[in-house]
């Protein structure tokens, strides 16, 4: 692969459900808890791969309820953020 491949992180506003609501929104991009395939994938470890730790156990590995985390695929960037922004700005999280 000569391009692609990141994974980026950001947190929504709204804790565990700000989070839950942002993947309920999101069109194009794929969901789920593994971060390897040309496709976009975004997840929320807090509702998903980390669902089972308490809130502490969660916050000491540096998970935050709001937590969003891409793996960034080979569509067009502009789609992905597209995608993203629309989520922001209709679900205000």
């Amino acid at each position: 692969m000569k391009r692609g491949g990141n994974i980026i992180a950001f947190e929504v506003e709204g804790g565990l459900n700000g989070g839950q609501q942002f993947i309920d929104h999101i069109k194009m991009c794929s969901i789920t808890s593994n971060l390897g395939d040309s496709r976009t994938i975004i997840s929320h470890p807090a509702s998903s791969t980390h669902s089972k730790l308490s809130v502490e156990e969660r916050r000491q590995v540096g998970i935050s309820d709001g937590l969003i985390r891409v793996s960034v695929g080979l569509e067009h960037i502009s789609d992905i953020i597209e995608d993203i922004d629309q989520v922001l700005s209709s679900c205000h999280v």
